[in-house]
């Protein structure tokens, strides 16, 4: 399996502290999650003695939210793993730096994977082509309309567009969620779990045109999401107020951790609304002096794409501030005395 953020067990178990003590800000979460009110978490709990309904309103709830017709998953990760299984061996264009799940899938799935640069999009010489909108975890972004012309260079020859957009319900304005249920060949994954901080309830879903959608459902098999995790999840797909506070306290606080990074240590990051990200030598030094002071990071230690070691940090919770500019500032200091020494 892929290193991944989280894993707050194994870096407990690590550096000996315990994982209550720790500021996980690894993976990229909305660190104010959509709150479950009480009511509704005995109603979540009440659905785990009997199967899921699919036929419940979720999918009606996922429409209004989107914009489309959507096949629910359990988390986009499971689209992932599976949609690799659905085409004969292939030519797959995956972008780096990136997720690194889906060229890892499509590769065991038998297809010759080929990691490009993300610098531009590739031609459409290519049988199908992953990208993220925004980019994970370097923020990067691609105007619509020449994703939507590489798609089309792609469905002439029966080729398929991925685009996982887990980062961009802050951003909604630039997803093709509305064009993928209407367009053979683009696909679009989309989390519930990043914007509305609830990932444990492992929620996703795929935009895609019907005969897609169908192969998907039947290749994932029945109850693919918890009946728990269907009853909070249409609940929240359909708090617009909660939703449009969300976004603008995102977008401030993304803007926030960046000027305090620039400020502290005079990192120049990219990113997006749930993360900052910049490539340094110290990547190494500052992701373990940090780990020392309990705030965990997602360290990149470089590859063929991006040579030099890399932090991504998302938001720390409101009343986390503090404690993450105190540990920024002890460990940015004990990284510039070993180097000194």
């Amino acid at each position: 399996m892929l290193e991944h953020g989280g894993r707050l067990q194994a870096a407990a178990r690590h550096y000996g502290r315990a994982p209550a003590q720790w500021l996980d800000l690894s993976t990229g979460l909305n660190p104010a999650p959509w709150p479950i009110p009480p009511a509704l978490a005995a109603q979540a709990l009440q659905a785990c003695a009997r199967l899921p309904e699919d036929d419940d309103d979720l999918r009606a709830a996922a429409r209004a939210y989107y914009g489309a017709e959507l096949l629910p998953v359990a988390g986009s990760q499971a689209a992932i793993q599976c949609l690799p299984t659905l085409r004969a061996r292939s030519r797959v264009a995956v972008l780096t730096p990136g997720y690194a799940e889906p060229a890892h899938c499509w590769r065991r799935a038998g297809h010759v994977v080929e990691p490009l640069a993300a610098a531009a999009l590739p031609s459409a010489n290519h049988d199908v082509v992953i990208v993220a909108q925004p980019n994970n975890p370097d923020g990067r972004r691609f105007e619509r309309d020449a994703l939507l012309r590489l798609h089309a260079r792609l469905h002439a020859r029966g080729g398929w567009l991925i685009v996982d957009e887990a980062f961009i319900d802050a951003t909604p304005q630039d997803s093709l969620v509305d064009a993928a249920s209407t367009r053979d060949g683009l696909i679009v994954l989309r989390s519930f779990g990043k914007f509305f901080g609830l990932a444990g309830a492992r929620v996703g879903f795929v935009a895609a045109a019907p005969a897609l959608r169908a192969a998907l459902a039947d290749a994932l098999g029945p109850w693919p999401i918890a009946g728990p995790s269907r009853v909070i999840a249409r609940a929240a797909l359909r708090d617009r107020r909660w939703q449009r506070a969300a976004r603008v306290q995102l977008h401030a606080q993304s803007q926030g951790l960046a000027a305090r990074l620039h400020a502290q240590i005079g990192a120049v990051t990219r990113g997006c609304a749930l993360f900052q990200w910049w490539t340094t030598p110290q990547a190494a030094a500052l992701h373990d002096a940090l780990a020392q002071h309990g705030v965990l990071t997602r360290l990149y230690r470089g590859d063929t794409a991006v040579p030099m070691p890399s932090l991504r940090i998302g938001l720390p919770p409101a009343d986390a501030w503090p404690r993450f500019d105190s540990a920024l500032a002890a460990a940015t200091q004990a990284v510039r005395s070993e180097r000194a020494a």
